[in-house]
């Protein structure tokens, strides 16, 4: 669906050039739901505005739903979705005015786009909202009117820019349903970017870490199996000799202490544990406390870059 090679962008600001996309290369297949994750202004913004025809490239190339970006920007727009981070529909217009209007701008007659507009009213569960005025719904409402607005005419790719930002918890986890519905129900191939690291776990098959460029890309567990393994923390009575029996476990490393606690990393750290406790209670430590951490992917963005994506962000 997406085949990008050597992509760039440069701006100039206060006379000077500015590399907002640095080279990317990108593949992405037909039914995948795929995370562009990175912090604000690492360019996914921009990538996503170049792939979607609404900037030029500075150098590159690009099929995007088997059309050329560069030669055939018409036949890009004709076969894909968009939804930006501002919302889509006129804050003055009903719903269901603004939903039919879309439709009747992609060529379906009245009577068509009456047809689609509540087949789509039913599947974004608008069909109650269809009379309000946009300006009067909620942050997730209008985030679904949007999303709606954007695939209207049954693209085979979507692309969706930072989805739920601003959105309360329940609001997102019920965007989160109707996304993974465009891929899971109507065979769409969906692109997203986010800095939200829960929200390309929960979603996504695969990810792409881009922090200017793509730095690595991978599904989630791919991605945090990169990570030396899962944290383990103890607290313990005498830290110094729980850190000796540590180091003998297979595979330990980053082993650190402080005065009341021991912590290690170790492949499987629940699997590698019991033993430990047995070892620790053998040699009269007493343990007050236990815990493990799987790696998370702001682990990984911490690993590939020296920063975790909380602090990029």
């Amino acid at each position: 669906m997406i085949k990008a090679r050597g992509l760039t962008r440069t701006f100039t600001a206060r006379g000077r050039a500015v590399e907002a996309v640095r080279g990317i290369d990108l593949d992405v297949a037909s039914g995948e739901l795929v995370g562009f994750l990175g912090p604000n202004g690492a360019g996914k913004t921009t990538t996503l505005r170049m792939l979607t025809t609404l900037l030029t490239p500075t150098s590159g190339e690009a099929l995007v739903a088997g059309a050329d970006l560069l030669t055939d920007p018409a036949g890009v727009r004709a076969r894909i979705g968009y939804v930006g981070q501002g919302n889509g529909g006129g804050l003055d217009q009903q719903v269901g005015h603004e939903l039919v209007m879309q439709a009747r701008l992609h060529g379906l007659s009245s009577a068509q786009a009456h047809r689609r507009v509540e087949d789509i009213a039913t599947t974004f569960e608008l069909t109650e909202l269809m009379d309000r005025l946009v300006i009067t719904l909620s942050g997730g409402q209008k985030r679904r009117v949007d999303i709606a607005l954007g695939v209207l005419h049954r693209p085979s790719l979507v692309f969706l820019d930072e989805p739920s930002t601003g959105l309360d918890p329940q609001s997102r986890d019920n965007l989160w349903r109707h996304i993974r519905d465009l891929r899971d129900q109507r065979g769409a191939t969906v692109f997203l970017t986010t800095h939200y690291l829960d929200e390309a776990d929960a979603l996504c098959d695969r990810i792409i870490i881009d922090n200017g460029a793509i730095v690595a890309e991978g599904s989630p567990d791919e991605l945090k199996r990169r990570v030396a393994g899962d944290l383990v923390e103890l607290g313990v009575s005498d830290p110094g000799e729980a850190m000796t029996l540590a180091g003998n476990v297979p595979g330990a490393t980053e082993l650190a202490h402080t005065e009341q606690k021991v912590s290690f990393r170790v492949p499987r750290g629940d699997t590698v544990l019991p033993g430990l406790l047995r070892e620790l209670d053998r040699a009269e430590i007493r343990v007050d406390a236990v815990a493990t951490h799987r790696p998370t992917l702001d682990d990984v963005f911490l690993g590939l870059t020296g920063r975790s994506l909380r602090e990029a962000a």
